[in-house]
């Protein structure tokens, strides 16, 4: 008799890597992106997509403040076409980084979704920059 863990049966190792990849595509996270910082090698804008009172108080450091009522074809033309955004709010219960990564999306951006946002930065120990704590 099977366990409910493997009553289904697990995919074979070719889909595994595919799937895994393919989730890779859409997100990083805060330890990825706090290792590109530190090495100076981050080849990406991050966005903070919160509201910008949010953003003043307490943001990832090298973060800019762009929320999604501001992703408009005119402010991304700022950035060359072929620039990665990274996109992150407060957590994981919020849905602000969905809504961001459509809307760059729609503008023909590339994007990620910097999965936990400013409760994953405090979660691995970062340090915020802004007025106060998260």
């Amino acid at each position: 008799m099977a366990s409910p863990v493997t009553e289904i049966a697990p995919a074979t190792a070719d889909v595994v890597l595919a799937h895994y990849r393919k989730r890779l595509s859409f997100e990083t996270d805060c330890a990825d992106v706090h290792a590109a910082q530190a090495a100076g090698a981050a080849d990406f804008v991050l966005c903070d997509v919160r509201g910008t009172e949010a953003y003043g108080r307490a943001h990832v450091p090298g973060a800019i403040s762009l929320p999604v009522g501001k992703m408009s074809e005119r402010r991304m033309a700022e950035w060359p076409a072929e620039t990665l955004f990274v996109v992150y709010c407060a957590g994981p219960h919020c849905n602000g980084t969905d809504k961001a990564a459509i809307r760059l999306a729609s503008l023909g951006r590339k994007v990620k979704v910097m999965i936990g946002g400013m409760t994953g930065w405090a979660d691995e120990g970062y340090a915020f920059e802004g007025e106060g704590v998260p």
